[in-house]
């Protein structure tokens, strides 16, 4: 998508938080794109004409033969350069400097990983104004690294260091190149946005891309790729999905045609809900499509997350391919795909990082299905989605939804599905929303559900025995999706929850509360 602003370029070479690194920048509102290393070429860099470059962390090391590198002309643009993490070592390694390959890439250096203290040399760079501002001398910062700068590159300086990084805020203020050995896109920097800040202040941002100029030129670039052809959208009612379809419609009004799957992985009574909400709200064709038959024979009996979500994104291929053959002219499929969901199915853009998991919306579509995608929100993180929402004026009650996940309660059931099993979860899982919005605490939690673990338990219920299925809740508060950590309820919640649920819920008697963050667990079981 072509942008008139002033634009930032992010070289990625791999890392899993490379996003975050757009995330922040567009919270000062500057406008930037993701590139993977291998795409950035002498013919790219003068077409892109970036006003500043980030070069983002990544997997590889420096020091082994063929590792990653932006072209040498990024240096001789004239542009502000940050380099984090690898994109230090990179940066230092091609401008005269040395980085020293740890254990991991079969060096005898010193790795660091997780929190860590940055102290401030006596000289002072712009790119620190408003830390080391509280007291202490010091500000928190995150680090991830194997490899380490052992000597910087000629015209560099050092601005901070912590104890295992000498090197870890280093800048040449004459050629506006600045370099970091931490992480200052993630959370675990407290004040890392300050830092960002500080960087596009320095090349002369404005701060003018906003969710309102994101609507005009995603309905102008939905225009072009569609033209006069017709459009399907996958729509599940979730905020995504939703957004995405309203979007559409602006573009392009009744060439867009909405189908609703279900599945049969649905939440208790959301089928109706969905297509009563929709169908009152927006005047779009909507194709109701009941398919929980195909989708449940398949997945009967199947244990395998991968095999699950497998099976699912292909039976969601089939179901779009069947509607749209009823759709005269329909070439176009429209999909509520995220940045979280690219790059944990793959890097964005086909960059290098690692799959995490494979999304049943990620990947492309088969050639036989002979649709062409049209994803408007492929590269928003889910608090933009909501601006996004809210710019086109949907309902709150679109925008406030808890993410819900395109496979559906068979990913909340870990094991083997079975119809029984899905039945006892959505009965569970209704007491437990119930619960939160009871309390109050709905708008305050991210995401929330229920999960039905694949064992059973002894208990004892009246004077008799049972043996029945346990459960766990998950609740978590998060930005981006990115990361997440548990919602902090009280015991009395819990216990009060727990006890409904085994009470109301014939097939559960026992309830546990997952209090993993995200990393090292993903918010989904599956």
């Amino acid at each position: 998508m072509s942008s008139p602003h002033d634009r930032l370029l992010i070289i990625d070479f791999g890392s899993q938080v490379t996003q975050l690194i757009a995330r922040r920048l567009r919270e000062l509102n500057v406008y930037c794109e993701i590139h993977p290393f291998q795409n950035v070429t002498e013919a790219f860099l003068a077409d892109f004409a970036p006003k500043a470059i980030i070069l983002s962390g990544g997997p590889a090391s420096v020091v082994h033969d063929h590792a990653p590198r932006p072209p040498a002309s990024v240096f001789d643009m004239g542009v502000p350069i940050l380099g984090i993490c690898y994109g230090q070592q990179v940066m230092m390694d091609m401008l005269g400097g040395t980085v020293e390959g740890g254990k991991i890439s079969g060096g005898g250096g010193t790795a660091e990983f997780g929190r860590a203290y940055v102290t401030p040399t006596e000289d002072r760079s712009d790119l620190l104004t408003g830390w080391f501002m509280d007291g202490s001398g010091r500000e928190q910062v995150w680090m991830s690294h194997g490899d380490h700068v052992s000597k910087i590159a000629p015209g560099f300086e050092v601005y901070g260091t912590s104890p295992n990084a000498p090197y870890a805020i280093t800048a040449d203020p004459d050629r506006r190149f600045y370099a970091v050995q931490f992480h200052p896109e993630v959370h675990h920097t407290p004040n890392g946005r300050t830092l960002f800040e500080n960087f596009v202040k320095s090349a002369g941002f404005s701060g003018d891309w906003t969710m309102g100029a994101y609507r005009e030129q995603a309905i102008a670039a939905i225009r072009e790729q569609v033209g006069d052809k017709r459009v399907i959208c996958g729509l599940s009612g979730g905020v995504d999905s939703s957004v995405a379809a309203v979007l559409i419609h602006e573009a392009i009004g009744d060439q867009l045609t909405c189908v609703f799957v279900d599945h049969g992985l649905l939440r208790k009574n959301e089928a109706d809900e969905v297509v009563t909400m929709f169908r009152d709200n927006y005047n779009i064709p909507l194709i109701h499509a009941d398919e929980s038959e195909l989708f449940l024979g398949e997945l009967d009996g199947q244990s395998d997350p991968e095999t699950k979500r497998k099976i699912i994104g292909r039976l969601f291929i089939d179901v779009f391919q069947k509607y749209a053959d009823q759709v005269e002219g329909a070439e176009f499929l429209a999909q509520g795909t995220l940045y979280p969901d690219v790059i944990e199915s793959v890097s964005f853009s086909g960059g290098p990082s690692v799959t995490i998991k494979s999304h049943h919306n990620v990947g492309g579509l088969p050639e036989k299905m002979g649709l062409k995608l049209v994803e408007p929100l492929r590269e928003l993180f889910k608090d933009e989605v909501r601006a996004l929402g809210r710019e086109l004026g949907l309902p709150a009650s679109f925008i406030g939804r808890h993410p819900f996940p395109g496979p559906g309660l068979a990913i909340r059931c870990p094991g083997e599905i079975t119809r029984p099993k899905l039945d006892i979860l959505r009965e569970a899982d209704a007491v437990y929303i119930d619960q939160i919005r009871k309390h109050g605490l709905y708008d305050e939690i991210w995401q929330a559900y229920v999960a039905i673990l694949p064992v059973r338990t002894v208990g004892v219920m009246g004077d008799g025995r049972t043996y029945d299925y346990a459960c766990a809740l998950r609740a978590v508060t998060s930005v981006d999706g990115m990361t997440a950590d548990y919602y902090p309820f009280t015991h009395d919640f819990l216990g009060e929850t727990a006890t409904r649920i085994i009470n109301e819920v014939q097939g559960i008697n026992r309830v546990t509360y997952d209090i993993t963050s995200k990393p090292p667990g993903t918010i989904e079981w599956e």
